[in-house]
This record gives C-alpha cells, sequence and structure tokens, in this order.
C-alpha cells in the first residue's frame, strides 16, 4: 500500500535555549510532491476557426513559443486556448500495430510514454533544436484549434514570438515548416517580453524579463527597444530547478525515491522567495527559534509496513501460553535431571561394589576385570568413582540451591610426583603424568587468583592515592581529569576519522591498506610459478600483524569502543561531582544532542529524525535552499556562473551605455519585471532596494511587474496581431518564395536582420 500523506502528527521538540530545551510541537502537515503533470485528454476547440472564417484577412494564429510552455490561440481571444510543453513522446505499440504520438501534457501519461520524452529545444536554450518535435507541437495545436486544413494548408497567418537575438538557421527551418508543411499565407515573428511590455502600456523604459532559460535586460525609448544595448544572463527558471535538485542530491546522497526536474520545478515556485537580505538571514536561518515556520517538509510517496496491532485479550493469551509452555519445559528440564542424577547413582553404585569385589581378587583376576569394562587400572577407577560423587553432588547442590565453594588446593594430593620414575610401572607412570597435569592446573588457578587479588589490591590502593590527591592537592588533580577527558575525546575524534577516510576509497589509509593487499597477492604466487618453496606465511608471529594493517577499521572492535565510552564517561562523572565549572550541558553526550546540531537542522528540521519510518525517510526538508536557489539571479557565483548578477547589469546598461541623462531618467521610470522566474515573493522589492544603489541620489525610480508575467506575452502579440502593424511586418508566402527563408522585416517589437 503506497502511502502519500501522514496520518497522524508526532511530536517534535525544540530548543529555544540552555532552560528550555526542549518544547512539544506538532510536526506540520508536509506538502505533497507533484507527481508528473498530466492533465488529461483536451478536446479541441473548433469555435474559433469558424470565427475567424468571417474575418479571415484580419484574424491570425498567435502562438507564444516559449521554451517551458506553448501558448496558442487566436488573436481575438483574450486569452490562450491551449498551454503545452513542448515535449512529444513517440513509441510503436506492438498490440495496435501503429506508430503512436504524445505531445504536450499527454506525454506523461504513463511510465512507458515519459520513457520516450524528447524536448523541442535544446538542452538550457531558446534555440529550437529537434524538428520533429516541433512539427508535432505544431499538428498538435492546429488540430486543437480546429484547424481542419481541408485545402492542405493553415490557410491563416500565423504570428510567432523567438528569442531575443535568434540565430538565422532556426528561423530558416521554422520558416520552411510553416510555408512547405503547413501553407501558412503569412508569418511573423516578435520578442516575447516586447510584446508584454506594449500590453502593459509602456512606451519607456527597462524591460527585465527573466524567463525558463534565461534573464534578458532590454532598454526601450520611444516604443522601440534599443538591442544593441540589451544583455543575457544565462540563468533562468530551467537553472533554478537543476540548482535545487543538485543541492537535494548533496544534502541526500541516499534519498530513496527518484527526484525529477519537474518535481523541482514545482517546490521553487512554490516554496522558494527572494531574500532582502541574504548575508543576514542565511546566516541565522538555521536558528532554533522560528525554524518550524523556515523548514518546509516534501513528501514523497512510500509504502509503510503496518504492523497487526493485537487486542489485549489476545496479548493476555499468548503470556498465559508462553508462561505455560516454559513450566512444561521447566518440568521436562527437572525431569531429565532427575532421571541422570539417578542413572549416575546407580554407576557409582555399581562401580563401588566392583571397586569392593576386586580388592579380594587376584592381580590377574584384577587385570581381567578391568579389561572387560575398559579400565586401565585401578586408579582409573577410583578417579572414575571420584567424579561422578563430585558430579552427583554438584547436581543435588544446584538442586537445593546451595552455592558451591571452589576446593582447596591443600585437599588435592599429588604423591606420585615424588616417586621416581624407575620405581614405577607402566600403570605408575600414566598416573604420574595426570597427576603432574592436575598439579600444573591447580597451579595456574592458583597464580591467577592471585593475580586477581594482587590487581584488586593495586585498584585499591590507586584509589587511595587518588583520593588523597585530591584532598590534598585539588587543583593539579582536577587539571589531570580534565586533561585525560580531552585525551579521551582526541582518541574518539581520531576514530571516527579513520573510519571515515577508511570509507572513502581515495583516502591515505585506504590507498595503502590496497597496497599492502595488492604486495600480499603479487609475493606468493610469484614464488610457487618459479618453482620455488611453499608460501610459509604466519610461521613468524609478526605474519599476524599484517591482518590489522589490512583491516577495514583498526578500532572497530566493539569491546574498545565500549572502552573509550566508559572510560569518558567514567572521568565526566568526576568531573560533574567535583568540578564546579563542568555541568551536563559540557558533557559529550549533551554536546552530541540532536537539539544542538546545525546539520541535523539542516537536513530534518526542528524535530527529531526516526531513521527506522520510512516517512521520514521519504521526506525532504526545505530550509537554506529557499532562498538560496532564487539568489543566483542576483549572485550568479553563488552557482559558479561566471557573470555578473542582474542588479550589476541593469546598473550597467542605464549607467555606461546611456550618456543623456535624459534618457537614464526616462528608463528608470518605468522597469518593467516580466517572464515566470520573476514570480518570487519579494523579487520586485529586492530590484528595487538593490538598484537604488548603483543610482543617485536624486534620481526617480519605479518599478513595477507585469498584470501576467506568464501570460501577458501572448496576449500581448495577440492584441498586436489585431493592428495594422501586424500585416505590414508580415512575410508573405509571396516574399518567402521570392527572398528566400532567412528573410524577415523589421518592427518595434521583433529582431533586427542581420
Amino acid at each position: 500500500m503506497t502511502i502519500t500523506s501522514v496520518q497522524t502528527l508526532q511530536p517534535g521538540h525544540l530548543a529555544a535555549n540552555s532552560s528550555e530545551r526542549r518544547v512539544e510541537k506538532p510536526v506540520p502537515e508536509p506538502y505533497l510532491v507533484q507527481d508528473f503533470p498530466f492533465k488529461g485528454y483536451q478536446p479541441p476547440q473548433p469555435d474559433g476557426f469558424e470565427q475567424s472564417k468571417a474575418h479571415a484577412d484580419t484574424s491570425a494564429i498567435v502562438i507564444d513559443n516559449g521554451s517551458h510552455l506553448v501558448k496558442a490561440g487566436w488573436s481575438f481571444d483574450k486569452s490562450p486556448r491551449f498551454i503545452l510543453p513542448p515535449v512529444m513522446s513517440r513509441y510503436r505499440d506492438r498490440k495496435l500495430g501503429r506508430q503512436c504520438h504524445f505531445i504536450g501534457y499527454d506525454a506523461y501519461v504513463d511510465a512507458t510514454t515519459r520513457g520516450q520524452l524528447r524536448y523541442a529545444f535544446d538542452p538550457g536554450s531558446s534555440v529550437v533544436g529537434n524538428w520533429d518535435v516541433m512539427e508535432g507541437v505544431l499538428d498538435y495545436v492546429f488540430l486543437k484549434l480546429g484547424v481542419d486544413g481541408s485545402n492542405g494548408s493553415v490557410d491563416r497567418s500565423i504570428l510567432m514570438t523567438e528569442p531575443i537575438a535568434n540565430l538565422s538557421y532556426p528561423r530558416k527551418m521554422m520558416n520552411e515548416i510553416l510555408f512547405e508543411c503547413y501553407g501558412a499565407p503569412s508569418v511573423t515573428y516578435g520578442i516575447d517580453s516586447l510584446f508584454a511590455y506594449r500590453y502593459n502600456k509602456g512606451t519607456d523604459g527597462l524591460v527585465v524579463s527573466s524567463s525558463h532559460t534565461s534573464t534578458h535586460v532590454i532598454p526601450v525609448l520611444d516604443s522601440k527597444p534599443l538591442l544593441n544595448n540589451c544583455s543575457r544572463l544565462n540563468w533562468g527558471g530551467l537553472q533554478s530547478a537543476e540548482y535545487l535538485m543538485k543541492l537535494m542530491k548533496l544534502k541526500y546522497p541516499t534519498f530513496p525515491a527518484r527526484m525529477t526536474e519537474n518535481q523541482m520545478e514545482d517546490l521553487v515556485q512554490k516554496h522558494c522567495y527572494v531574500s532582502q537580505d541574504y548575508d543576514r538571514e542565511l546566516g541565522g536561518y538555521l536558528e532554533w527559534t522560528g525554524l518550524e515556520d523556515r523548514d518546509r517538509i516534501i513528501q514523497y510517496p512510500f509504502t509503510e509496513h503496518v504492523v497487526v496491532e493485537k487486542t489485549e485479550e489476545e496479548l493476555a493469551r499468548i503470556a498465559e501460553r508462553k508462561k505455560e509452555s516454559g513450566r512444561r519445559l521447566q518440568e521436562q528440564a527437572a525431569k531429565m535431571r532427575l532421571e541422570k542424577l539417578v542413572k549416575k547413582e546407580q554407576e557409582l553404585e555399581y562401580w563401588k561394589d566392583l571397586q569392593q569385589r576386586l580388592a579380594s581378587e587376584t592381580k590377574k583376576e584384577i587385570r581381567r576385570v578391568l579389561e572387560a569394562e575398559d579400565l586401565k587400572d585401578e586408579a582409573h577407577l577410583e578417579r572414575m568413582i571420584r567424579d561422578l560423587e563430585k558430579s552427583i553432588k554438584r547436581s543435588r547442590n544446584r538442586d537445593l540451591g546451595i552455592e558451591e565453594t571452589e576446593e582447596q588446593t591443600e585437599e588435592m594430593s599429588f604423591p606420585l610426583l615424588d616417586i621416581p620414575d624407575e620405581q614405577l610401572d607402566e600403570n605408575g607412570l600414566k598416573e604420574k603424568r595426570h597427576q603432574r597435569l592436575m598439579k600444573s592446573n591447580v597451579e595456574a588457578r592458583a597464580r591467577a587468583k592471585a593475580e586477581k587479588e594482587r590487581a584488586k589490591a593495586e585498584k585499591e590502593e590507586e584509589e587511595r592515592l587518588d583520593r588523597e590527591k585530591r584532598e590534598n592537592d585539588f587543583e593539579s588533580w582536577i587539571a589531570e581529569r580534565r586533561n585525560n577527558r580531552q585525551a579521551l575525546l582526541q582518541r574518539i575524534k581520531d576514530r571516527d576519522r579513520l573510519k571515515a577516510d577508511l570509507g572513502n576509497r581515495k583516502s591515505l589509509a585506504s590507498q595503502m591498506r590496497m597496497k599492502t593487499l595488492a604486495n600480499l597477492a603479487s609475493d606468493g604466487p610469484k614464488k610457487r610459478r618459479r618453482g620455488g618453496d611453499d608460501d610459509d606465511f604466519g610461521a613468524n608471529d609478526e605474519d599476524w600483524g599484517v591482518y590489522r594493517s589490512v583491516a577495514k577499521d583498526e578500532q572497530s572492535d566493539d569491546e574498545e569502543e565500549e572502552d573509550l565510552g566508559e572510560l569518558l564517561n567514567g572521568v565526566e562523572q568526576e568531573l560533574l561531582q567535583y568540578d564546579p565549572e563542568f555541568t551536563e550541558n559540557h558533557t559529550l553526550a549533551a554536546q552530541s544532542d540532536w537539539t544542538k546540531s546545525l546539520v541535523h537542522a539542516f537536513l530534518r528540521g526542528p524535530w527529531p529524525f526516526d531513521p527506522e519510518s520510512q516517512r521520514e525517510a521519504h521526506q525532504l526538508h526545505l530550509n537554506v535552499e529557499r532562498i538560496r536557489v532564487p539568489e543566483v539571479v542576483f549572485k550568479p557565483s553563488i552557482a559558479g556562473v561566471d557573470q555578473a548578477g542582474l542588479i550589476e547589469i541593469a546598473a550597467d546598461i542605464v549607467n555606461q551605455r546611456f550618456s543623456s541623462t535624459q534618457d537614464r531618467s526616462r528608463l528608470l521610470k518605468d522597469v518593467f519585471l516580466t517572464g515566470g522566474n520573476t514570480l518570487f515573493s519579494g523579487f520586485e522589492e529586492r530590484f528595487r532596494n538593490e538598484i537604488r544603489g548603483f543610482l543617485p541620489v536624486e534620481a526617480e525610480l519605479r518599478v513595477r511587474h507585469a498584470a501576467d508575467p506568464v501570460l501577458d506575452a501572448w496576449k500581448g502579440a495577440a492584441q498586436w496581431a489585431s493592428g495594422s502593424d501586424f500585416r505590414k511586418s508580415s512575410v508573405t508566402r509571396q516574399e518567402y518564395l521570392e527572398k528566400g527563408s532567412e528573410y524577415i522585416k523589421e518592427h518595434d517589437l521583433g529582431n533586427a536582420s542581420l
């Protein structure tokens, strides 16, 4: 079951200060990531074409050919009829036996079509590069607009937008398609941002157009753009989405879900904003106070493992069954112990009876009986009886709950060790060797016990001396404890750093380990191939040190890690008890608290993180990125773009390229912002405040936004197409055939011919 929303609110924690470290706060409902933008079937609208028949000479098809969205409609419409991305998916359906084409949003219908997605524009530019896709987009537009094509042509004038300083080859190819393929009677091209400026009643001003692939600044005087003085910044909405994706992949390198550009574009549009003071706000963005409002949680689809909870009655029945099973096992174990004890007692009784019978027999008979019972000699029989008595005694004491005491070494005697070997027969020699081994074990235990007691005494003596030093020379004692703590912290840091280095294949530690392995792999086989001796690795104790040198982590043993932690904990407990300057906040545990971790705030916001939760593992946290991504248009160096920022470009155009004070004043009185990349909250205020620093104090500055930064370009083009200037600026089919496909007519809203 795929879950895309949070069912319950889990409490989080905030740390505002040392006295109030954790305040219960509910985790806000996360924002669901946008799926692929499939909008369903869009029926054709033939009424526009029927309406255009009455005014065939004055009506035109208007297409805002943007690299992000293509807007299409009729010149007499108030808004475009169809908006679609310039993409196409094409594949062959084997069941139907035909080629299938999906255009625009239809290309996102399923995974099969998305896998064959192709773009009409070159990556990161506004120049058409894939003309098959472009032709498919135009087919889709004309069909949806209801153009019947009964005579084999569109039979309507076409007005299409193009980027500033469009190359001659893309315009040539577009002319050939529109005139040759669709039979258009006339074609006109214009710049989208200038159409938007004309639609918003602009005549003199500075047009700032930040669109999907780039940002342009165009000065306009007397309704005529001065294209030779315009500048371009290679940054727009597409680069912002790509930049956010890079930041997210760097922030969450093991994120389980797949991030797409469409998702990042949606996040940029919905959650990013322009900071009015970027450096100051960035410095305090991850502070705990107010972070729950600044941090945005983005939830990706996930699959949660549902655990069926049992009722109290079921839990009680399960517990009762476990108890009953435990009782049965205990009874079975007690019964088996009793059977073993009875068997041992029977064996002991049998061997004692045998020992009594042998006491009155001859040596020959004794030897025959012992061989029949698989016994070596009488000493073996005596030893067997003694072991059985001890075993029976231990079993009875265990059943009675009596603790066993260690046998004293004085109770054990080894009489055969004092008798020379010449005086003993073969059985006596065997028994003597056995007594010598038993004596060695007894002495080893005695030495171990003495060593343990000596270590205990030494520890008590060290504690006594340490206590006396603390009482007599407290300053030296406390300084020694502080130094010990710093040394332990450094050892822990070195251990963690070594682990990180060993995890990196390019680190020096990993290279040395691989070099050692390579040397070991190359030495042995060469000897054997040359007919040398066999590999004698391990013959010397030094050889086994190789395993430590090639180990993945020299300090990866759990015991050593626990020792470091226990030692540090012991030192910190002493400092907490005796050092008035050392508090709980100075301990390693307090410093490792997530409520004080800047990295945790950056990755997970002001809430705890459960690594076992699939819901939290499929979450992105947007915080610093909300202001970092839009800031690039003002500071391109943040993203590695070697260009001046938007403010510097605009100020350079006004101050350096226009010497007349009157022209500068006319430009500054109407700074016009258009394009989808200017829709960030605070963009207009930031531009006004920043550019003011490059202008004289007495300069008058007015900054305004387009009424609709996304659709005003199409609306302006449709409005212009309804006027007389459109017919004068159109290239007719006759002119195309006479003057070639590169011929264009200049006008105030289009590019100049080169």
